[in-house]
């Protein structure tokens, strides 16, 4: 564990509430971003968050200081958060996924000062990115996303998925393959060695 997760982990079994203020601004950002790809709707992504972190808190009020200090939060949210995200796929109607208005993830981007044809290619790769990814069964878009948006490692994201290292970088590797086939149909895919 590095030394800004120990510090985070020693604030939430000291202070319940101090340290959870510290865990939501050190970690919203990667559990919306997360929601945000596989459920592909900026409003919903908010809502699952919202659901993850009342989740995560009334978790941590029933854990000891010890346990507390034993968490790994980063993976644990990550955990939550695919739970929530599934528990609401399972729960709500089956629908086709709308895609996310280019105006929403254009308000998530740094402003750099792109010109106007820059701009619309940006917000037109996302937005082809964005559905694809939706298009994906659930284990190789939860495993895509956690690896190559959130960042997760692949033991990390093992751990919130609850199967092996190898399950994971099968996953992440058919998830790769299939968005490159759904973003370039004429393109095979490339092997890459995982490491």
């Amino acid at each position: 564990m590095d030394e800004m997760a120990e510090q985070l982990t020693e604030r939430l079994a000291v202070d319940l509430d101090d340290g959870f203020t510290e865990l939501v601004r050190l970690h919203a950002s990667a559990v919306r971003a997360f929601l945000f790809r596989v459920c592909g709707s900026a409003a919903e992504a908010d809502d699952l968050g919202q659901d993850t972190f009342l989740r995560a808190y009334t978790a941590l009020q029933g854990y000891s200081p010890q346990r507390r200090r034993d968490l790994r939060p980063r993976a644990w949210l990550m955990t939550i958060a695919a739970n929530v995200w599934r528990n609401h796929v399972r729960t709500s109607v089956r629908r086709p996924v709308a895609v996310t208005a280019i105006e929403d993830t254009s308000q998530s981007w740094p402003d750099e000062r792109p010109g106007p044809e820059e701009r619309a290619s940006t917000a037109e790769d996302r937005r082809r990115l964005v559905s694809a990814l939706t298009q994906l069964p659930e284990k190789p878009r939860v495993a895509v996303v956690l690896r190559h948006v959130v960042g997760l490692s692949y033991g990390e994201i093992a751990e919130a998925q609850g199967c092996p290292v190898g399950t994971v970088k099968a996953q992440v590797s058919r998830g790769v393959d299939s968005l490159r086939l759904l973003l370039d149909p004429e393109q095979p895919p490339r092997r890459e060695v995982l490491k």
